[in-house]
């Protein structure tokens, strides 16, 4: 199966009202008004509208630039912030001369050892991993964890995030004998330092909960990603958007075990929370959609899956774009689907443009591209196109041997 496990964001075109909002009133004090700007565009990322909070981003790092000078330290929350924008987005070749330069500056103005500096790696790191670039993530990750651990002690919650990230890479890779004491020791650490009821405890218990599923580890998972989602309805109330998280993770459990009336219940609870918390056509809606999807298609229940799927796919299509990797990765899900029920006419072309896709936005030695390739090939010799098919299953391999891009297929 081909779970979609997509950016929480949107790219809706930019709008006459908006570009109205960017320009600043008469008289104005430039900072200040970088600063509205700055809220403005945090205010429409909250609610999904990348694309439209990016040139206010812009318009207040320009301002800030021309105010401050562009080495000054003051530039950088405008500096992480478009960059933060363009990975949503999949813009990753923008987003790194950004944070770059954000850390470059801080190291310059605050010393190496900073813990400012250590949020700054944090975020190259998350940038390299999702590109796939593992190898080049690890050294900043620990490097973030040895500065946070020497400056604020070794039990804070700097730490505890630190943790997280480099043990969210070890579980990517496919390292879960490396994950699992570290995501273990955060969690510790967080129930400590902020007790045992704070939300972000219910995000360290959906972190575990997620490697043992993937280790089929059922029974181990499911006491922690129930205890996450109590913690989250009692905290944040039954109809906040990390509940819906935690309620599709508890359902791809559920459905992993066989109990799909209790995968669909939880699924369609997620969905209607994310429908009306962050609107219709928000990808976090899509993600539950394809969810849906995958639990239709585990019953045979075809017809239901496919108009989940599409679904999905055109509200990425719409706010992220055509060439998003989260489009391609619904287009891989709908082209298996599609070859399942022996379609193979419709099948094809949703392999090539997964494939075209995933490519262009994540590269081609990307692990995720390796993943098409392999079903691709597998699609391929069905048809009875051998040569074919071992061209593509010799440049998977190629991809997954690479050590600094392995990581498991979904």
């Amino acid at each position: 199966m081909h779970v979609a496990w997509l950016l929480l964001a949107t790219g809706l075109m930019l709008t006459s009202p908006c570009i109205a909002g960017a320009q600043p009133s008469p008289g104005a004090d430039p900072l200040a008004e970088a600063e509205r700007l700055i809220r403005e565009a945090a205010t429409l990322r909250s609610r999904g509208k990348v694309a439209e909070a990016v040139p206010l981003v812009q318009r207040a790092l320009a301002i800030r630039e021309k105010a401050l000078g562009r080495d000054n330290v003051g530039v950088v929350t405008s500096l992480n912030a478009l960059a933060g924008l363009y990975r949503v987005q999949g813009r990753y070749r923008e987003a790194e001369p950004l944070y770059r330069r954000a850390l470059a500056i801080e190291e310059r103005a605050l010393g190496p050892e900073d813990p400012i500096v250590a949020a700054s790696l944090d975020s190259l790191a998350g940038l390299y991993r999702a590109e796939g670039r593992y190898a080049e993530a690890e050294p900043l990750y620990r490097r973030a964890l040895a500065i946070s651990e020497k400056t604020l002690g070794p039990e804070s919650p700097d730490v505890a995030a630190s943790l997280n990230n480099l043990a969210g890479l070890y579980h990517a890779q496919g390292k879960y004998a490396d994950a699992e004491p570290l995501y273990q020791r955060a969690l510790a650490m967080g129930e400590k330092t902020l007790g045992s009821d704070h939300p972000s405890i219910a995000a360290n218990l959906n972190n575990l909960a997620l490697l043992y599923v993937a280790q089929d580890r059922y029974a181990e998972a499911e006491p922690l990603q129930r205890r996450a989602l109590a913690i989250q309805e009692k905290i944040l109330g039954p109809d906040h958007p990390d509940v819906a998280t935690s309620l599709n993770n508890l359902a791809e459990l559920d459905r992993a075990r066989g109990r799909y009336a209790a995968a669909e219940a939880e699924h369609q609870r997620a969905l209607a929370i994310r429908d009306k918390s962050l609107g219709p056509q928000h990808p976090a809606v899509a993600s539950t959609l394809v969810g849906l999807a995958e639990l239709y298609r585990a019953q045979g229940r075809y017809p239901e899956a496919e108009s989940r799927y599409r679904r999905a796919l055109g509200i990425l299509e719409k706010t992220l774009g055509p060439e998003h990797a989260d489009v391609a990765t619904v287009d891989h899900s709908l082209a298996s689907l599609y070859e399942t029920e022996g379609k193979y006419l419709q099948a094809e072309p949703r392999y090539r443009r997964a494939l075209a896709i995933a490519e262009k936005a994540l590269g081609p030695e990307h692990p995720d591209v390796a993943g098409i390739l392999e079903d691709f090939a597998r699609f391929l010799r069905r048809t009875n196109r051998a040569t074919a098919a071992q061209e593509m299953e010799a440049r998977a391999k190629v991809i997954r041997a690479a050590p600094a891009q392995a990581a498991p297929a979904r």
